[in-house]
């Protein structure tokens, strides 16, 4: 259940985000320690309680009871922020934060967070991967968005990669492209996206 769970969280960068009695629609990315960042209000960063429903709340959404910690993009982890704008542009807000994972609900099951907050362990190679991507197979990737999920998009771009696979962002949202296996050794992950949009 738990690589069930990481592969579905994976598949996202939006979802909706519950703060007290308030819920809005909010997009993230991933941290290299596997916490989500986003851009979020001050109303948000001082809710007692604050969910994250991946991918939309309704009764087949992954919950995420999460803890957010504000941090400064001018500061050492403003690296983050530039990251959440590579995926999805202008911020709405200009408050960051990063949200630690504290459990789970997914299926009817509890999943412990620190067990699904995973850490990227391609995070030192992933720009390299992605410029190559981007520079030298950009035809690639626009015929594999088409054959795998329909998506026609003129200028795509890779925007990350992880164990589980690629994300790009296309015309109006960013799209994910998936491994068929979960990759464990640094060695095999170019190779694996590049047979990915082969």
């Amino acid at each position: 259940m738990l690589k069930k769970a990481a592969d579905h969280l994976h598949s996202w960068t939006s979802g909706d985000l519950r703060f007290d009695e308030h819920i809005r629609p909010v997009k993230y990315v991933f941290a290299p320690d596997g916490r989500l960042v986003l851009p979020m209000m001050v109303a948000m960063l001082q809710a007692t309680e604050t969910v994250v429903h991946v991918p939309r709340a309704d009764e087949t959404a992954m919950e995420l009871l999460v803890s957010p910690f504000e941090f400064d993009e001018e500061g050492p982890d403003g690296g983050l922020a530039d990251r959440w704008r590579i995926y999805h542009g202008d911020p709405p807000d200009v408050h960051w934060a990063c949200l630690s994972i504290d459990l789970a609900r997914f299926h009817g099951m509890v999943i412990d967070g620190e067990a699904l907050q995973q850490s990227n362990p391609f995070a030192s190679v992933e720009p390299g991967i992605c410029g190559e991507l981007n520079r030298e197979h950009v035809d690639q990737v626009r015929a594999t968005l088409l054959k795998v999920l329909d998506v026609d998009t003129e200028e795509p771009r890779v925007v990350g990669l992880d164990p589980r696979g690629i994300d790009v962002r296309a015309r109006f949202d960013v799209v994910r492209l998936a491994f068929d296996r979960v990759l464990e050794d640094e060695d095999d992950i170019r190779t694996a996206a590049l047979e990915l949009i082969s």
